[in-house]
């Protein structure tokens, strides 16, 4: 289908960023010009109160728009990127936001700059409130924040620094010639449909020709993440870090407990992750699994098919504990308001997101199936994006509205739990409870365990290298399959080559990053119970979280909904939830 054929109710309704693309088009022509007046306050704005605030108002003007009209054209190239005027409009707005980034270099050290008494006293002013905890965040990274010269050769080092990345994604994506499985071209992409064939053969050719590729060329992969590594490692002493973890943690404010307890917890964890892949040979009558055998469902043969209203009520229902405002904003959102573009379409990107802003609406994409279940969830899972979203706009002043990945992955997945237990509570076919159980334990694996499994392989290898021992695909390979022998068990028998796995995680390339998304889930299910075993009180909570935006870091903002991620305690309340689905699902088979 072309974009044009698509009904206007089933695309989203852009209008509250921009009227139309001349719209666009005349607010960028006058911002270009706003943003060449920022410099304008360059060396000045430790002159007085009165200089500061004025900056910090254009400033605030400046970024608001620059948001608002960047993310129209965004939204606008990711529905049909053959559009040549779209593409011309995300061109515009890329140079934009590169614009604002220059015209701003000066803005962080000159604040670091003025005496602390002085810009105290500035801040004390009741004027400055909104601005506060902005300062803030931008003060506490002063022990860290080197002489303006210094932080030019870092910047020009930035550039260099994104190579190992940019190659890998070359090399894995473009160059690597996989092969044929199934008279199919062989891609990272297509290898997910391959291995979770019912057929055998086509997942242990498609798992062989994948990782056997990768172990031809695991000397150069090994030397890219090498490299990047090594960047981590330099940014983090340049910069005075005690290690690349701290570095990496210090914007969220995450102690390196936080990391820690969650490998930690999960370790604790093992014997039901154990006992997950012991259920799961038993269904697939094997003595030992082969790794290419993890992604087969428990539940096989059952169908689902919800249409896009059918899900919407469905979603309606399942997040009735949050109380009618955010069942009905969101609601409202996925319908009448058109937050969504719903299908696939020719040039749209594929997947799925939610691109909140703070001036329009928080818009999601994505391409809805009738017959597939995840696109249920996928829609839920994004509407808990875009209602953080929403409470966080409408909460709080524009400078600090914006929360992190670390909270942005609880909301959402919070969401699903929601729809999850619905659907659950609400079967009485024992076949399809069983499905959707598992559908639960696969989600918690693949998000808890998995991920922690990488973030724990990534602290190794940062660790083994600030030791001063040598990266080499040796000892990458070596660390890589001591994890998965600890992870998977004694019942997974693996190949000679498993463990070039390691190879092959594009994340690994932004360090310390998939924890997120173990911490994310850990905190989503002890907030789920909590707000569905409680009251108004602990939907409030829960509310009030998502309400604070950026206003705090995100452990405090968490602590606001009930829970502690600074301890284990919640990493090993979601482990027990998972002991927990597992008895239920062993008894229904």
């Amino acid at each position: 289908m072309k974009r044009c054929e698509q009904k206007s109710e089933n695309t989203w309704d852009l209008s509250s960023l921009c009227k139309d693309i001349e719209d666009f088009k005349a607010r960028y022509d006058l911002l270009i010009n706003k943003v060449s007046h920022l410099s304008s306050y360059n060396t000045r704005l430790g002159e007085s109160s009165d200089v500061l605030y004025c900056a910090l108002e254009e400033i605030k003007d400046v970024l608001k728009e620059t948001e608002c009209i960047s993310s129209y054209a965004f939204l606008l190239f990711e529905s049909d990127a053959s559009n040549s005027t779209y593409s011309e409009c995300a061109g515009k707005a890329s140079y934009l936001s590169a614009k604002v980034s220059e015209e701003l270099s000066f803005f962080e050290p000159e604040i670091l700059a003025i005496d602390e008494k002085k810009l105290k006293e500035m801040l004390s002013e009741d004027r400055f409130e909104e601005y506060r905890i902005f300062i803030e965040k931008v003060i506490r990274f002063k022990p860290h924040t080197l002489t303006k010269n210094e932080e030019r050769i870092l910047s020009l080092n930035a550039q260099a620094a994104e190579a190992p990345s940019r190659a890998f994604h070359d090399l894995v994506d473009v160059d690597l010639d996989f092969g044929l499985v199934n008279n199919e071209k062989l891609t990272q992409s297509s290898y997910m449909s391959f291995i979770r064939s019912e057929d055998e053969n086509i997942r242990k050719d498609a798992y062989f020709k994948l990782h056997q590729t990768f172990e031809k060329n695991q000397h150069v992969i090994a030397r890219l993440y090498e490299g990047s590594i090594n960047q981590d490692i330099f940014q983090s002493q340049a910069r005075g870090y005690k290690s690349s973890l701290e570095a990496s943690l210090f914007a969220d404010n995450v102690s390196e407990e936080v990391y820690r307890n969650l490998i930690n917890a999960v370790h604790e964890g093992f014997p039901a992750l154990h006992r997950y892949y012991s259920l799961m040979a038993k269904v697939q009558n094997k003595e030992k699994l082969k790794h290419y055998d993890v992604y087969l469902p428990l539940v096989k043969d059952i169908k689902c098919n919800y249409t896009y209203d059918e899900a919407v009520n469905i979603i309606k229902e399942a997040v009735a504990p949050l109380g009618k405002e955010y069942q009905e904003v969101l609601v409202k959102g996925l319908t009448t308001e058109r937050w969504v573009d719903r299908y696939e379409n020719e040039g749209k990107r594929s997947g799925a997101f939610s691109a909140g802003c703070y001036t329009g609406k928080p818009y999601i994409l994505t391409n809805y199936k009738d017959d597939v279940l995840d696109s249920v969830f996928t829609l839920i899972h994004e509407g808990g994006h875009s209602m953080h979203s929403y409470y966080s706009a409408t909460s709080n002043p524009y400078m600090h509205y914006n929360y992190t990945i670390f909270e942005a992955e609880v909301a959402s997945t919070f969401n699903e739990q929601l729809l999850s237990r619905y659907l659950i509570s609400n079967t009485s076919d024992e076949k399809m409870k069983a499905y959707l159980i598992s559908h639960e334990l696969s989600s918690i694996v693949a998000t808890l365990f998995r991920q922690t499994m990488f973030a724990e392989y990534e602290l190794l290898i940062h660790e083994a290298v600030e030791r001063g021992e040598v990266a080499t695909v040796e000892v990458m390979r070596k660390t890589y399959r001591t994890l998965l022998e600890s992870y998977f068990g004694p019942i997974m028998e693996f190949e000679s080559f498993s463990d070039v796995e390691c190879l092959r995680i594009p994340h690994f390339y932004t360090a310390f990053y998939v924890y997120k998304y173990s911490t994310g889930i850990s905190a989503a299910i002890a907030l789920c119970n909590r707000v569905l075993n409680g009251g108004e009180k602990e939907r409030t909570d829960y509310l009030s979280f998502l309400k604070s935006g950026g206003s705090k870091y995100p452990i405090e903002s968490l602590k606001l909904g009930g829970v502690d991620m600074a301890k284990k305690e919640s990493v090993q309340k979601a482990i027990k939830h998972f002991e927990t689905l597992l008895d239920e699902f062993e008894k229904l088979i």
